[in-house]
């Protein structure tokens, strides 16, 4: 919605105009009433928190708390805190000059009081759009106090010919710049305990020294911070009196289904929609890929104090299409879809995502995310295709005989990682009764994703220990484990 600037250019013309001046928290919650009487969207693309994270997001806004986002990496938590700008007024006026947005009503800086002192009524007033009205800085070792709340100004001093004893000297920080805005100040603990001490100082009291300056400017800021639980420990923690001014702290966390996950990594990831006509992604695909992450969160391998970020999931998806484009271009193909020997791309970008314990540095990462995918099918084999019960001696039936029957045969099954489609389909359909095994044994319908489905059926039964699978630098091999290991004696 395009909203048009107000055309109020003075004090005067914007008293007569009726406006009264109003905090930034009554603000944000006056537009979040409105937004939530008429059912407007008031977070977009956050998926997976409607019952949760935002009714306590809108909550503490309606109850004009600051708020402190807690929870792992790749949580949403920064998207959250940018969007709260929704909630602002279109445009708000502020006195022309002015270093921190005063109110032309109700100044709250020396400057600004004195323009209004020298001008009265025909002060010029100007007007900030609300995208302008978001202050955003990440806590780092090097932040400092002048940074977030200001210093002295030799220049300024020099220049104006002022005594360092005159307020006028003082060039103001981030925070009293945000005056009238919101202030994003990311991962909170890494911020420096005296840092934290200024902060509460404000948000307590309205208390900003500089310098021996000891200057009582009732700042009117929304606070969003966000922090890992992590850092509480490796790096920092929250002093507890900044904990106890922040009035509100919203737990966030990883989407609670797989569905959920689906619909971020669908919405994030930087696909071209071009790409995805040529290429066809199974369903199967994409829930293997999210059980992927499913597996590293609740892996012993993987540090759950780190968390495994959405991030993840989003970029194997990318890495996982562009294989099956790489693939497709080498065989000079004009389109193709993605199957299960494709997942060997995504382990480079699972790489870079995952904080490994010692036993996993010790085992490599290369190998801990071979074994993510591992897992994955290996939970997910049950949802499309029989149980399969442990090595027994018995005269049942098994699901598996006729399959097996053929690789008892010394028969095997090579997939090259660049095969052709046609390669790949001859040699699919070269598998006797596997037809028939899916038309009585599969669990879903299975015509569309058929290819696919049949790599995921090998690579399951050796997961199981029904067959073996061996890897080499071009693809992977299926085969009988006790036979194969005869033969080589």
């Amino acid at each position: 919605m395009i909203h048009t600037k107000p055309k109020y250019k003075t004090i005067r013309e914007l008293r007569e105009s009726g406006y009264i001046p109003k905090s930034i928290q009554q603000e944000m919650a006056d537009n979040l009433r409105r937004k939530i009487t008429h059912r407007e969207p008031i977070f977009e693309g956050i998926i997976g928190y409607e019952n949760t994270v935002i009714p306590d997001v809108e909550r503490a806004i309606l109850s004009g708390h600051n708020i402190n986002l807690l929870g792992l990496r790749g949580q949403a938590k920064t998207r959250i805190a940018r969007q709260l700008t929704e909630l602002l007024d279109p445009w708000i006026p502020i006195i022309e000059g002015s270093e921190i947005n005063d109110d032309p009503i109700n100044p709250i800086s020396s400057v600004g009081k004195k323009i209004i002192k020298e001008m009265g009524d025909s002060t010029p007033v100007n007007w900030l759009f609300r995208d302008l009205r978001f202050f955003e800085k990440l806590a780092t070792p090097d932040v400092t106090v002048a940074d977030l709340i200001g210093d002295i100004d030799p220049l300024k001093a020099t220049q104006l010919k002022l005594s360092y004893a005159d307020e006028r000297v003082i060039h103001f920080g981030m925070i009293p710049r945000a005056h009238r805005c919101i202030f994003a100040l990311n991962e909170l603990p890494d911020l420096q305990a005296r840092l934290q001490v200024s902060l509460f100082s404000i948000l307590q009291e309205k208390e900003v020294q500089i310098r021996g300056f000891n200057i009582r400017l009732p700042l009117n800021v929304f606070f969003v911070f966000t922090a890992n639980p992590e850092d509480y420990t490796n790096r920092g923690s929250i002093v507890t009196p900044l904990k106890d001014r922040i009035g509100t702290q919203v737990l966030t966390h990883y989407p609670l289904n797989i569905q959920i996950s689906k619909r971020i990594t669908l919405q994030e990831a930087n696909i071209d929609k071009t790409k995805l006509e040529k290429i066809k992604v199974s369903p199967m695909a994409l829930d293997l890929l999210e059980q992927i992450a499913v597996e590293a969160r609740k892996s012993e391998y993987v540090d759950p104090k780190s968390g495994v970020s959405s991030r993840m999931s989003i970029s194997a998806y990318e890495n996982l299409v562009s294989t099956a484009e790489r693939r497709m271009l080498i065989n000079n193909e004009t389109k193709t879809q993605v199957r299960l020997t494709d997942f060997v791309g995504v382990i480079a970008a699972i790489n870079g995502k995952v904080e490994l314990v010692y036993e996993g540095e010790q085992i490599g990462i290369e190998k801990v995310a071979y074994n993510l995918l591992n897992q994955a099918v290996k939970t997910l084999f049950p949802r499309y295709f029989p149980v399969i019960k442990k090595i027994e001696k018995t005269e049942s039936k098994d699901s598996y005989d006729t399959l097996m029957e053929w690789i008892l045969a010394d028969n095997e099954l090579e997939l090259l990682e660049t095969d052709s489609d046609k390669k790949r389909h001859q040699l699919i359909n070269a598998i006797p009764g596997l037809d028939e095994f899916f038309r009585d044994h599969c669990k879903v319908p299975y015509q569309n994703d058929f290819m696919f489905l049949s790599e995921f059926l090998f690579w399951g039964l050796s997961e199981y220990g029904k067959i073996s699978r061996y890897r080499s630098l071009s693809g992977f091999r299926f085969q009988d484990s006790i036979g194969s290991f005869i033969n080589r004696l």
